[in-house]
């Protein structure tokens, strides 16, 4: 794994309706994150953050995918960067608003490994399954959609970002940590082929189980891993400041767990924390609990 890492800050809320995860990446940086990644002997360069257009700017085009073309515009930029980043030997450490962001981070990462004829997997940590399109989705709002655009469903401005598709092979993608699916996303889930793991695999089997399982799918016949860590895969309880809260996350000591057992697998490829929302905070926790979990992602131990 890269012993130097690039801080990427993409200060987006387009994608959903609850205003506040643009100031994530913020909270992130405030919360230590440099200095606390330096102390495990990573050389760390923080590039700021991507410009992206407010909401006030411009109205939202589309009802069933809102903010769609400014949202596929900063992808294209983050991915450009991603792929830069990785070119110039640097973990890419990216900041998210919301997980629209995501189609940007995995395609740019896609597209560096395409080059050399190698594939990824990728590893999302989350309460949602982000599998909706512009024709399932019942709020039209893009962060619920990221993950099926990365496989190939959906809005062809995400879609088609970086000139190829799907970005990652269904077998190699795992959702960790589901436990709120809408009703036409569960059919997509389903007939996508990706793998899921929901609240109740970990209740059954227990985290470890799950993640040595999931790491294998995304390890299998790949070259590096995407990992994309939405923090409502915590429980509200660890973590309240979330773009989407539910009820019934993984606990702290859980997530600290996935996040050392990627560390342990030496396949990370990119890291991304998103849909932290400061304004529904209390005193940072949420952030303060991003920067602990990035530190086991990138192989802090206990002893």
């Amino acid at each position: 794994m890269a012993q130097k890492t690039r801080i990427i800050g993409v200060p987006m809320d387009l994608g959903q309706s609850r205003r506040g995860v643009d100031m994530g990446p913020s909270a992130l940086r405030v919360a230590g994150l440099q200095s606390r990644i330096k102390q495990l002997n990573y050389t760390v360069e923080d590039v700021g953050n991507i410009p992206v257009r407010q909401a006030e700017e411009q109205p939202y085009g589309e009802k069933r995918a809102k903010y769609l073309n400014e949202i596929a515009g900063t992808c294209k930029d983050l991915a450009e960067l991603v792929q830069k980043t990785l070119e110039e030997g640097h973990l890419p450490l990216v900041l998210g608003g919301d997980h629209s962001t995501a189609v940007g981070t995995v395609s740019g990462v896609a597209a560096h490994y395409r080059k050399q004829e190698k594939h990824i997997g990728l590893l999302w940590l989350d309460a949602h399954g982000d599998m909706n399109t512009p024709d399932s989705s019942p709020s039209g709002n893009v962060h619920g959609m990221p993950l099926a655009a990365i496989i190939g469903y959906g809005a062809p401005e995400l879609v088609e970002l970086m000139g190829f598709k799907p970005k990652v092979e269904p077998r190699n993608v795992v959702v960790v940590g589901a436990r709120d699916l809408d009703s036409k996303e569960r059919r997509i889930v389903k007939e996508s082929g990706i793998h899921v793991f929901t609240m109740r695999d970990i209740d059954e089997r227990g985290m470890r189980d799950v993640m040595a399982e999931a790491l294998r799918f995304v390890t299998d016949d790949t070259d590096g891993v995407a990992v994309s860590l939405d923090l409502d895969f915590v429980d509200p309880e660890d973590a309240p400041g979330v773009g989407t809260p539910v009820r019934g996350g993984v606990t702290y000591r859980e997530a600290h767990l996935a996040m050392e057992m990627i560390a342990d697998s030496e396949s990370m490829a990119s890291l991304e924390v998103v849909e932290i929302n400061p304004v529904i905070d209390e005193h940072n926790k949420t952030a303060m609990l991003g920067v602990e979990l990035v530190l086991s992602g990138l192989g802090k131990k206990i002893l």
